[in-house]
């Protein structure tokens, strides 16, 4: 196996909402593990927590994620976000789509300066994202 660079986001309690959300955007394969699936005692309100989730997408994507551990501090950033970049403009107008119903539209999905299409969106989990349509 190649070494890769994969997004791990980590959520306070949601990250199986948002991961079962990405499936449905991205579709793949989604893997998920609680902090009760271990056989240990989880501590308490965590046994249905996710301690770990790993989405695989046919396009390739990776997307992890898990609810923070016990005794951590969530601190949601504005320094993070997840981009989307190719030349199928089907494709990622439909991931633009999905994305960004419910959450919040920074720069709407429009040709730029540069000449491709871009949006910003921040999804309705809190996670921006960027999607980028290169011009053919």
């Amino acid at each position: 196996m190649t070494t890769r660079l994969n997004p791990y986001i980590s959520f306070s309690g949601e990250a199986k909402q948002a991961m079962e959300f990405y499936k449905e955007v991205l579709g793949g394969d989604l893997a998920v593990n609680t902090y009760g699936a271990f056989g240990s005692e989880a501590p308490p309100g965590f046994a249905d927590k996710i301690m770990h989730s790993h989405l695989e997408t046919a396009a390739g994507f990776t997307l992890m994620a898990a609810d923070n551990p016990p005794g951590t501090e969530h601190k949601p950033g504005n320094n993070f976000a997840v981009s989307l970049t190719g030349d199928d403009s089907d494709e990622l107008r439909g991931y633009w789509q999905k994305l960004s119903a419910g959450g919040t539209v920074a720069v709407p999905l429009e040709k730029q300066m540069w000449g491709d299409v871009f949006g910003m969106c921040t999804d309705k989990f809190g996670i921006t994202w960027m999607v980028n349509i290169s011009e053919q």
